[in-house]
């Protein structure tokens, strides 16, 4: 009535314009807390215990005790670059690649 339809038409379109920046920052905050949120609960501790495994592994050597991921227990007799024989009865050995080791044990373990 007292208020032209052009101008009530470009009023909304005015307002948006001038909080646009500032509502699409804060409709993307809560993405943003989420990603960091989920490095630090997952995906760093995830790289921590990879970095861990990887020095473990490459530790290895002749006379461990070590724990498979398949749950076998044997000492190792013999390493390759890619590759463990461990003994886990007398006279039987078993050829494991390395990343299947999980656990080394403590010395005496495996009798």
């Amino acid at each position: 009535m007292f208020i032209s339809s052009a101008f009530a038409q470009t009023a909304p379109a005015a307002a948006a314009a001038e909080g646009g920046m500032m509502s699409s920052l804060t409709g993307m905050l809560p993405l943003v807390l989420m990603f960091v949120v989920l490095y630090f609960v997952m995906i760093r501790p995830q790289m921590k215990r990879q970095k861990e495994h990887r020095a473990m592994v490459e530790a290895l050597s002749k006379g461990d005790d070590v724990a498979t991921s398949g749950g076998i227990l044997g000492r190792v007799v013999d390493l390759d670059e890619q590759f463990l024989f461990i003994e886990i009865a007398a006279g039987v050995k078993v050829q494991i690649q390395r990343s299947a080791v999980v656990q080394v044990l403590p010395k005496g373990t495996v009798k």
